[in-house]
């Protein structure tokens, strides 16, 4: 066979099981959503609509010509911000792990950052760039860095330092050290904190929007609380995590599949535990 044929065949396989493996997630939305129901019957369409109320609501939202240029603007928003906080927060996150001395300058200070609420950096953000794109990326940096320095610092700091010290006696250099060695264990910690980053970055951002008025999908849900269209605030809740969850599984895990092919090597057809 081709090397072609069988480098498609490869991806053709990862596809099949990527896909198959969205039916657990699928079933988890499907118990939230009888949850969603079962609240409904007991508070009324006043308080909390049913979900088939809140998806053809958001049917009808994407038929407006404004809905998709909201998105777009949330989405260049906490993507910035998250692509942001994470490349710092990364960066330090792993010279702290490696220094103690860089390790007790910065805790502190990524302490500090954490410990301020959300909704104090919003504010702020708005008095120093005002009504602007600018304040939803700022917020959107200092809430999602301390988890990407945190997954760093820990990655860096739980790596095998008998493997480390075994590869410098082969003569490894501390670049290869990093790649072959450091690397691999600091990828699963990444991988989980840009999760959580991810899905923080597209809360602040609507947030941010929603407190500032500056568009967005949390421009549009500022108008719904203001005429009190509650099926409207449920759908644009709903797109929001819609959203969060496209960008956690079709962004994030694929390139966590393909950076982490070594945990299915060994597991018959490439089966997931």
């Amino acid at each position: 066979m081709p090397a072609s044929m069988r480098s498609e065949a490869r991806a053709a396989a990862w596809l099949g099981r990527y896909l198959w493996s969205a039916w657990a997630g699928a079933t988890g939305l499907l118990c939230l959503a009888a949850a969603w129901q079962a609240a409904h019957e007991l508070y009324g369409d006043f308080v909390l609509p049913d979900p088939l109320t809140t998806l053809m609501t958001l049917a009808d939202l994407a038929t407006e010509p404004g809905l998709g240029a909201a998105v777009k603007e949330t989405g260049l928003r906490a993507l910035t911000g998250f692509l942001l906080a994470a490349g710092i927060g990364t960066a330090a996150g792993t010279i702290a792990g490696y220094s103690f001395a860089a390790l007790r300058l910065m805790k502190p200070v990524v302490t500090f950052i954490l410990g301020v609420p959300p909704i104090s950096w919003i504010v702020l953000a708005l008095i120093w760039f005002g009504a602007s794109g600018g304040s939803a990326v700022a917020t959107v940096i200092v809430a999602a860095l301390p988890i990407s320095f945190a997954g760093a610092l820990e990655g860096v700091a739980t790596r095998d330092r008998g493997l480390d010290a075994m590869a410098r006696a082969f003569g490894a250099g501390p670049l290869r050290r990093f790649r072959d060695v450091t690397l691999p264990h600091l990828l699963s910690y990444l991988f989980a904190a840009w999760t959580t980053a991810i899905g923080t970055a597209w809360k602040v951002a609507v947030m941010a929007e929603l407190l500032g008025n500056s568009g967005g999908i949390g421009g549009a849900l500022a108008k719904a609380r203001a005429l009190f269209d509650i099926p409207q605030v449920m759908a644009l809740t709903v797109l929001v995590v819609l959203c969060a969850l496209g960008s956690d599984h079709l962004v994030l895990q694929p390139l966590r599949e393909a950076a982490e092919r070594w945990r299915t090597a060994g597991q018959p057809w490439g089966v997931k535990r």
